[in-house]
């Protein structure tokens, strides 16, 4: 019978059963439950939960939202950027994505470390980063994305500078760093902003062969080519986080923590279902 008290106990029960598109799922859950930093030991118990704080950092990036303005259903924003921060420097997010990639490699009958990769660049803007620069070809004033990503779109290296800083000079931070991660990569494909003698040289000293891949001569309007439209895919998912359309990140490592909050929900989401 509906009486006012049943009602109130099915509201109850609705405000339980809530449900945001961005919510981890049981599946994906338990992928990442066992890399959440455990509860000290001693002192207060811990009240929060931990699957709600994730949750509500899905839900800031995909919605590109602020963080006082998230929903109520959340803890307090307080709340979620303290664990935020304490959760980025520990690196958890991004040990999340790289763990996600390997076990997303594998299971389409990948090795877990590539082989080859992509590199590319994207500049947007950065209305309140401590530092900028002027993108003079996209007429940008904000930050450039150098990334890497393998064969089939997933990020495997991230670099991100002020726009002013050109594609091939990021990108020499970016070898060094693939070469420490990802020891087993030696084939790169690039565009031409990428052929530059420097680059070129360090390219050759840490042992890569660089693979231009250039417009073909006399082609008008927009056709695919060959390696590079996998790295435009990858831009691609990361703009539909609405966060990333535009950096409005003050600090480079918290940009860099939103992006593999991102990329790594998805990696995550496509292994679990």
């Amino acid at each position: 019978m509906w009486t006012r008290e049943s009602r109130g106990r099915m509201a109850d029960i609705r405000k339980k059963l809530r449900h945001y598109p961005t919510d981890l799922t049981d599946e994906e859950w338990s992928l990442i439950e066992a890399l959440m930093p455990p509860a000290a030991p001693r002192g207060r118990p811990r009240r929060i939960d931990l699957r709600e704080v994730v949750n509500a950092l899905r839900y800031l990036v995909r919605a590109g939202c602020g963080w006082e303005t998230l929903p109520n259903d959340f803890p307090a924003w307080q709340t979620v950027y303290w664990w935020f921060r304490a959760l980025m420097r520990r690196f958890l997010f991004s040990t999340i994505h790289d763990m996600a990639l390997m076990l997303d490699r594998e299971r389409a009958g990948r090795h877990a470390s590539p082989s080859a990769v992509v590199i590319d660049s994207q500049s947007v803007k950065a209305p309140t980063a401590q530092s900028r620069g002027f993108d003079s070809n996209k007429k940008i004033v904000g930050r450039k994305r150098h990334i890497a990503v393998g064969t089939d779109g997933r990020l495997l290296m991230l670099n991100l500078t002020t726009a002013d800083i050109s594609d091939s000079a990021g990108a020499q931070a970016v070898l060094d760093a693939i070469r420490k991660r990802w020891p087993w990569v030696r084939h790169l494909f690039a565009d031409g902003a990428y052929d530059r003698a420097k680059l070129m040289d360090k390219a050759a000293f840490l042992d890569f062969i660089i693979e231009i891949v250039r417009r073909i001569d006399g082609q008008q309007g927009f056709h695919v080519l060959p390696r590079r439209w996998v790295v435009e895919r990858t831009f691609g998912w990361m703009m539909r986080w609405r966060r990333l359309v535009r950096d409005y990140e003050q600090r480079v490592d918290v940009s860099e923590a939103m992006i593999h909050i991102a990329l790594g929900s998805l990696l995550v989401k496509r292994i679990a279902h």
